[in-house]
Parts: structure tokens; sequence; C-alpha cells
């Protein structure tokens, strides 16, 4: 460990990194690099030890609007609703979303229903013009679904 970091207390290492990584509103986020930097940061806070499935929403040029927990379980799943995902985006606004959630596991290879969600909100969000331009799975590094053709 950095010997300047050793003496200072965690929180303050913990809302440093947060102010360097959450993205703010009107930002956007031009990769799937940048998105989990993002979520990441927005992790920062919760659990370890729960899975959490988080989204960004974005407005049509996408920019965020806002990012938000969606749903927290234990540790190898959260219970996830699309429904109440596309009433929330049609509150704000939105016409994209970016979705994550962690894997305490550290594992990032998606589970199948992990694969089933995606598929999904996809298709739910199609109906009403809304694209889910991604889903990450961040663990020991991350898996971006749409870096891997699956969008």
């Amino acid at each position: 460990m950095n010997p300047q970091l050793k003496d200072l207390p965690d929180n303050i290492i913990q809302e440093e990194y947060q102010r360097r990584f959450q993205r703010l509103r009107g930002e956007r986020l031009q990769s799937a690099n940048a998105a989990d930097s993002h979520g990441r940061a927005f992790l920062a806070t919760l659990p370890k030890d729960q899975e959490h499935f988080c989204v960004i929403y974005m407005d049509a040029q996408n920019q965020i609007i806002q990012t938000e927990l969606v749903s927290s379980g234990g540790l190898s799943q959260a219970a996830v609703f699309p429904r109440n995902i596309v009433k929330r985006l049609l509150e704000l606004e939105s016409g994209a979303i970016i979705c994550f959630h962690n894997h305490p596991s550290g594992e990032v290879s998606p589970s199948n229903s992990d694969r089933a969600l995606t598929k999904k909100l996809a298709s739910a969000l199609s109906v009403i013009d809304c694209q889910l331009l991604d889903h990450l799975v961040i663990g020991d590094g991350f898996y971006s679904f749409s870096d891997q053709g699956l969008l």
C-alpha cells in the first residue's frame, strides 16, 4: 500500500474514489470501461457480500440522468423486475439505460439468469423505443454484454 494512504481513514479514500470515478448528471459514458468505473464507484458504499442490480438512466443523447439501485439480494442473485425498470425510465423520460450488477464471488462470467434477464430487458425496452446500451457484470474485472456482441 502507498505509505501516504496508510494513515488515511477508509471513508476518506472511499469518498475520493467516488469523486474521481462516479459520473454526474449530464455526463456521458463513452465506453464499457467508463461504465465499469462509474458502476464500481456507485457500488462502493453498498455491502460487498450481496449482489446489487443498478441502472444508469440516460437521455436521448446518452447523458446520465440518474443512477439508481434497483435491487439487492444475497450472495448469488438479486430479484429484478423489468416492469419496475420500465416504469422508472418512463418517469425519468429516459431514452436509454445501462444496467450493471456485481458478483460478490468476483467471477464475471454471466449466469444463465443474467443472460435471460438481459434478453428480457432488451425486448421490453425495444417495445417503447428505449435502448439497453449495455449490461455489465462487475467482479474481478467486468463483463460487457455489448462488447461481446450480445446486445
